[in-house]
């Protein structure tokens, strides 16, 4: 990515915006005087030497590539001219279309980072328009890449229902924590020790997946095949309806993400 290359987040002061920001930084894709970051409210004490403004028309025109992190109920008030910009929406179920036509550009990216963005763990899938050049997807690429994992998919339905599985994800192992963690306090178990063991469970399991890069049905085969303690575990979860709640609640957040953006 070029050093010249001046990057406007809108919504910079916000959590997510803000992660994106570090990690670009972290990874020294701009220098902090090219980029750019609005606020709501009150300017955020960090980022030393960024351009900071809750005027979003300053930040669109001293920025190349807009980031458009807001709330889709904020995004439909919001005014900035993005005409020959690139322009990355981190917006659940605002689709290209409506980005292009609000923004007056046909170089728009839809992308959903996740919650791991704040530890440079973020999956993030996107999608370009037909305006998106080769020299533009090198830039989202880097931008994701220094977020985490990053992955161009092919249509915009693949967006919506990743909005549930990936950009949702990360709060369902710690539904899953939660449940675990639980139990073993009601067993009791103290509260202390419940949580440490629930943590490094998933945090340990975290690291094996990636590590051994495997399909997660053959590590859960594996277990089964052992016939142990674990495959007890799978199978009850599995009989009470495990499985089938994970299904329904990926098809729940799929309706909501195409709900957010009236496409229902």
């Amino acid at each position: 990515m070029s050093g010249s290359l001046k990057i406007g987040i809108i919504g910079g002061g916000g959590w997510l915006g803000g992660a994106i920001a570090a990690s670009i930084l972290n990874a020294r894709l701009v220098q902090p005087h090219d980029l750019a970051l609005s606020y709501r409210s009150q300017q955020p004490n960090r980022f030393d030497g960024c351009f900071w403004t809750s005027d979003n028309t300053q930040l669109a025109d001293r920025s190349d590539v807009i980031v458009l992190s807001v709330r889709p109920a904020d995004w439909r008030s919001l005014a900035a001219d993005a005409r020959g910009k690139l322009v990355i929406s981190v917006m659940a179920g605002i689709r290209i279309g409506q980005i292009a036509e609000r923004h007056g550009t046909d170089r728009v990216v839809r992308s959903l980072p996740n919650a791991a963005a704040e530890v440079g763990k973020s999956y993030t899938p996107w999608i370009g328009s037909d305006g998106v050049s080769e020299d533009d997807r090198a830039i989202v690429r880097a931008i994701f890449d220094a977020c985490g994992t990053q992955d161009e998919v092919g249509k915009e339905s693949d967006i919506d229902y990743l909005t549930g599985l990936s950009g949702s994800g990360p709060a369902f192992p710690a539904l899953l924590a939660a449940a675990m963690m639980n139990d073993a306090v009601s067993r009791g178990l103290h509260p202390d020790i419940a949580r440490r063991a629930v943590n490094t469970v998933l945090i340990g399991t975290g690291r094996l997946l990636e590590r051994r890069d495997e399909c997660p049905n053959d590590i859960v085969a594996s277990f089964v095949d052992y016939r142990g303690t674990t495959a007890a575990a799978i199978e009850t979860m599995r009989s009470e309806g495990f499985d089938s709640s994970v299904a329904r609640g990926l098809a729940a957040a799929f309706e909501k993400a195409v709900g957010m953006g009236g496409n229902s």
